[in-house]
């Protein structure tokens, strides 16, 4: 991957692993744009919803009967005594609205790009970096521990509820496993080297 051009880099993570930290300091020292939860903003404003009624839906299992149910309720809102009312919008549509915004960013700059199935969406962007970064679970559950300020065993379930999400998310939206390293270009065991050391080591192979 050539810096000196537009570029993207995409960053999968575990949960406590500090792969959204290394993304926000890689941007930083690569002085180009993050694109995190700030997209959720975006979305959320063109839809008329609030971030956080978007972060829910987006948290939210797609299926065909929640895209039937609501063209449905958009169907029957042409009833005069419904007139105005703000139509719902389902998870789907929220995914291909955040997919959308992305490539317009990524056609025109270049930048780091947390989670959000990039990894897919841009499988095939040239000159573009696919990353995931993990970590022994010893070392997410001391990360989230010393966060959150919770115990050992409410990071644990954390942990299990988020790599579930997020396993079960990328599966619904691109069919593929978030955990298997064959859909990235470069894997990263970040347990014994911490944020600032993965990031001073992609510094240097970039």
């Amino acid at each position: 991957m050539d810096t000196k051009k537009k570029f993207l880099i995409t960053i999968n993570r575990e949960y406590g692993s500090g792969g959204h930290a290394i993304g926000s300091l890689l941007a930083q020292r690569l002085g180009v744009k993050l694109i995190d939860k700030q997209l959720l903003k975006a979305v959320a404003e063109k839809f008329g919803i609030s971030e956080l009624d978007a972060e829910r839906l987006e948290n939210k299992r797609p299926s065909w009967w929640e895209d039937f149910a609501m063209f449905y309720k958009r169907f029957i809102s042409v009833n005069p005594y419904e007139e105005g009312i703000q139509p719902e919008i389902t998870s789907r549509q929220l995914f291909y609205a955040q997919a959308t915004a992305m490539r317009q960013i990524v056609a025109k700059e270049s930048c780091v790009i947390i989670g959000r199935c990039a990894f897919d969406i841009f499988k095939d962007e040239p000159n573009s970096l696919r990353l995931f970064v993990h970590a022994p679970m010893e070392k997410r559950v001391e990360r989230i521990v010393s966060r959150y300020h919770c115990s050992d065993a409410e990071a644990r379930q954390r942990i299990a509820d988020s790599d579930y999400q997020r396993q079960l998310y990328t599966k619904t939206f691109t069919g593929k496993e978030v955990f298997d390293a064959r859909n990235y270009d470069f894997t990263m065991n970040v347990g014994n080297i911490g944020v600032n050391g993965a990031v001073e080591f992609l510094m240097r192979i970039l």
